[in-house]
């Protein structure tokens, strides 16, 4: 088993490797930039040091100065979290060249699975199911011949891409040309990687995912799927959910079939996701994220396991501590994400947690790193939390969930709360099988959000 853990990253995904790590016994490093020096993830790792300023390129993406602080601090091993460098294929290598055991699959795989346009090829190559697309656009030119061959409507996406950047929807050719610079742009402002491939735009479906683990000793399995669909305008999530609601048990079973196709094609080890656009019966995977995801928390109450202690066993050499049949997924979960964030357009908001009273009772988790007094950093991610509640049915789940917003009290920053209140109480996603068009259509202007006490 490993000794000590380096974790390079921040915020709540910070504070659930810690506390991953003490429960197997392993010490903690945690890093921080000069405007996280309060952080929470600070106070709880065994050890902690500042890697620059505020900026994140100069602190959470400061490669030298990580490896630095993890080779003074004696620690044997990196977890990169989500985002920043988790799915940096050379940070990985540049680990394992000093001898750091980088908890995550091997760099051959990140590189692979980072660059999209790759990644579908390989899947096409495993008889996963894949949208119709193309490869690399490098000019308007291109793009405007791969439209004519796929057919609009089509999507632009970053090669390198995730979190919703570097994407655009062109209708006609008349929007290609300024849609082409702007996602080029974008991916290159957020990925230092400006490439672009195209994709006939699948209108209206589902965002489901399936959760993989796999071992060294080739062993593979899934921890079901989670519902993904309701999310921002910017294709960012906001509320998960698993199993996914409303779904075709033929669906289903196909959605974790090709899943593990994708993870065998690969050789996959450690924790990861594969992303899957579902319309009626027809499944296509869209991409494959080579890290923890945020919304992992709704997998591990249905099934009962521990996903990021699975990943530093994984790490350490150790096999699966369970097998397919083992797990039996239990009840129903929904996670709400709770992000500073002005609830009728998203846009960020900064300031000081006047207050921070988070929610609990039976069947209710929070992966949080708010507390009160905590200034919002306008550098980073705005999540400052999330709530995660299970219950045995569904109906049960969201009025669950309901109770638990409703008891969270956040104050100094607009929050999507009351967004995350209007969705539960929308009769369409009550129903369940809601598409990604919906949030955009439910936090029109026209559409009042109800207060935490109404």
């Amino acid at each position: 088993m490993l000794r000590k853990i380096l974790i390079a990253n921040r915020g709540e995904i910070a504070m659930r490797v810690i506390r991953a790590a003490h429960e197997l016994d392993i010490e903690t490093v945690a890093i921080f930039s000069e405007a996280d020096r309060g952080a929470l993830h600070v106070r709880n790792a065994d050890q902690a040091y500042c890697v620059g300023p505020g900026p994140a390129a100069r602190s959470y993406l400061n490669i030298p100065n990580i490896i630095s602080a993890a080779l003074i601090s004696g620690a044997d091993a990196v977890h990169p979290g989500y985002g920043f460098l988790a799915e940096n294929a050379r940070f990985a290598e540049i680990c394992a060249d000093h001898g750091l055991t980088f908890i995550g699959p091997t760099p051959d795989v990140i590189a692979k699975m980072g660059d999209k346009a790759t990644a579908k090829s390989i899947m096409h190559d495993a008889k996963v199911p894949t949208t119709p697309g193309s490869g690399i656009v490098a000019t308007p030119r291109d793009a405007a011949n791969a439209a004519k061959k796929i057919g609009y409507p089509v999507m632009l996406k970053a090669t390198a891409g995730g979190g919703g950047k570097g994407m655009r929807v062109v209708r006609n050719a008349a929007e290609l040309e300024h849609s082409f610079a702007t996602a080029q742009a974008e991916a290159e402002a957020n990925f230092k990687d400006g490439r672009l491939y195209m994709e006939k735009l699948i209108e209206a479906p589902r965002h489901i995912e399936v959760q993989v683990l796999g071992d060294a000793a080739g062993n593979v399995v899934h921890v079901g799927e989670r519902d993904c669909s309701v999310q921002k305008p910017s294709h960012q999530k906001l509320i998960e959910e698993a199993p996914a609601p409303a779904l075709d048990n033929k669906v289903r079973a196909r959605l974790h079939e090709v899943a593990l196709a994708a993870a065998r094609a690969v050789k996959y080890t450690s924790a990861g996701t594969l992303e899957f656009l579902v319309t009626g019966d027809d499944v296509y995977f869209m991409e494959m994220n080579t890290r923890i995801q945020v919304e992992h928390p709704v997998s591990e109450v249905v099934y009962g396991v521990d996903l990021v202690r699975e990943q530093i066993r994984i790490a350490s050499g150790e096999r699966l501590s369970f097998t397919q049949k083992d797990l039996v997924a239990r009840g129903h979960a929904i996670e709400c994400r709770i992000n500073a964030e002005d609830p009728q357009n998203f846009a960020p908001a900064a300031g000081t947690l006047s207050e921070c009273a988070l929610p609990g009772g039976y069947g209710v988790r929070v992966d949080a790193h708010a507390f009160a007094g905590m200034q919002i950093s306008p550098y980073y991610d705005s999540l400052l939390g999330k709530i995660i509640v299970v219950a045995e049915t569904r109906d049960e789940a969201i009025r669950r969930m309901e109770c638990a917003l409703r008891e969270t009290r956040i104050g100094g920053v607009k929050t999507t709360i009351d967004v995350c209140i209007a969705v539960l109480r929308d009769e369409r996603f009550r129903a369940g099988g809601v598409t990604i068009d919906f949030l955009p259509a439910l936090v029109a202007p026209s559409v009042g959000l109800p207060g935490p006490g109404s």
